[in-house]
């Protein structure tokens, strides 16, 4: 079976997900409109100047279509976005090369809603790499980065202590690393014998002990909400941290 996110069906999740107006992504007034936007909000709720040099190179590691990379490119020189999925980054491509991209959301059983992602104004495609790689075994050359995100990747790679450990490779001296996840731990993305809850710890208190050279500097709560169809949609939290290189 091919993976759920090389699917039609995820494509059209995911370009609602990172590009849709927030109406489109929660239309329900009950519903939790704090979940929108969250490919945003990956960058501008935890991003940091702070020490960073003026030109910053930054990675976006497990981009999906895309969002997060382009909101980085209005203030990074350069930006690598990388995904597993070939679906994903052929669809990130078709924005940067396009600046649009028509796709059905899923109003019920077949019947679909016609709509159309933008790349949103203010990015800089030009600034921008989208290429496909395998998160915990990346290409030697890819070099370091200022800042780097890694949104929602670490309950979904099936070695999350190697992706842990290799950002101390990736991350530049005072370069900082942003890491969100809601840890939802399924066995059909990382083996139970390799997720991060030991001895009664949860995975917050376990991911410090794999960023070696790392020092926690900024923790926040980013809820986010994926809509299946028109009456269904999952809310979660994921725990943002924010890690300085020394």
């Amino acid at each position: 079976m091919p993976n759920f996110y090389d699917t039609d069906r995820a494509v059209a999740e995911y370009l609602l997900f990172h590009f849709a107006p927030p109406e489109v992504q929660m239309p329900w007034t009950s519903g939790p409109r704090d979940g929108v936007d969250f490919p945003v909000r990956c960058v501008t709720d935890t991003f940091d100047r702070g020490s960073l040099p003026n030109r910053l190179r930054a990675l976006d590691l497990g981009c999906a279509v895309g969002r997060s990379t382009f909101e980085l490119s209005r203030f990074c020189d350069e930006v690598v976005g990388i995904d597993a999925s070939e679906r994903f980054i052929a669809t990130a491509q078709t924005l940067q090369q396009n600046g649009e991209l028509a796709y059905d959301a899923t109003v019920e059983g077949d019947l679909v809603q016609p709509l159309m992602a933008r790349r949103p104004a203010g990015a800089r495609p030009d600034r921008i790499r989208f290429e496909v790689g395998d998160a915990v075994r990346l290409r030697p050359d890819l070099g370091t980065f200022d800042w780097v995100l890694a949104a929602n990747l670490v309950d979904r790679v099936p070695e999350p202590s190697r992706l842990l450990q290799s950002f101390a490779g990736l991350v530049r001296s005072s370069g900082q690393l942003v890491l969100t996840s809601p840890y939802t731990w399924l066995e059909e993305y990382t083996p139970r014998s390799a997720w991060l809850t030991r001895d009664g710890r949860r995975t917050t208190d376990v991911v410090a002990g794999h960023l070696q050279g790392f020092r926690l500097v900024r923790r926040v709560d980013l809820p986010f909400v994926l809509r299946e169809h028109a009456r269904k949609f999952q809310w979660s939290v994921a725990e943002a941290t924010v890690w300085q290189r020394d």
